[in-house]
């Protein structure tokens, strides 16, 4: 009797480098002299929820294949977001063809107030507390194109800058009583020694 368990391999799963969601699927058709030629097209997000995030919007032959290509899409247009506590930096809104979308950055709690592939978008960005309004169109590609082109438009925090500079100024008046400290010594040993 052979008992064929010691011979099982083990499979290992690693975790994918960026979470993916589908966004929207839909059925098109391109009309040739031969009839009609039907394909999927696959609009997909993904992002690492530490601040990555990117779409792709691929057609295919096959639903597996349009979802393969938009996301090696997406791969190759990876934005990096600017998030200040879990939340944007500033208020913001953006216009992208009949896409208007406002952003506003919310206290701790919260959690991400927005519709449909705005939402998507912005949780796989990893901004946790946040308030969208979709004030244009419903239509999901371009909803989540301005939403991207609105996160490359988020600047950093203005706060950071002005502490890096004071203490700049800090460091540099330590160095100059640190100069004039050790010139002051200097006199002091020569006028000792005569």
């Amino acid at each position: 009797m052979n008992s064929k368990k010691g011979n099982r391999k083990k499979i290992i799963y690693e975790k994918p480098e960026f979470e993916q969601k589908l966004v929207d699927l839909a059925r098109v058709t391109r009309v040739t002299k031969g009839g009609k030629q039907l394909a999927f097209r696959a609009l997909v997000v993904i992002g690492d929820k530490k601040g990555k995030v990117s779409y792709g919007l691929a057609k295919g032959k096959d639903v597996t294949l349009a979802i393969g290509k938009a996301v090696d899409q997406a791969k190759k247009r990876m934005i990096k977001v600017e998030i200040v506590n879990k939340t944007i930096s500033h208020e913001i809104g953006h216009k992208f063809k009949a896409s208007r979308i406002l952003f506003k950055p919310a206290p701790k709690g919260t959690g991400v107030k927005a519709g449909g592939a705005v939402r998507v978008m912005l949780d796989m960005a990893g901004i946790e507390d946040v308030v969208a309004k979709i004030m244009g169109c419903n239509n999901k590609i371009n909803n989540v194109k301005c939403v991207y082109e609105a996160l490359t438009l988020l600047k950093k925090p203005r706060v950071k800058k002005i502490n890096q500079e004071k203490d700049k100024k800090i460091e540099k008046k330590n160095k100059e009583i640190k100069k004039e400290e050790k010139a002051k010594l200097k006199e002091k040993n020569n006028k000792d020694n005569k």
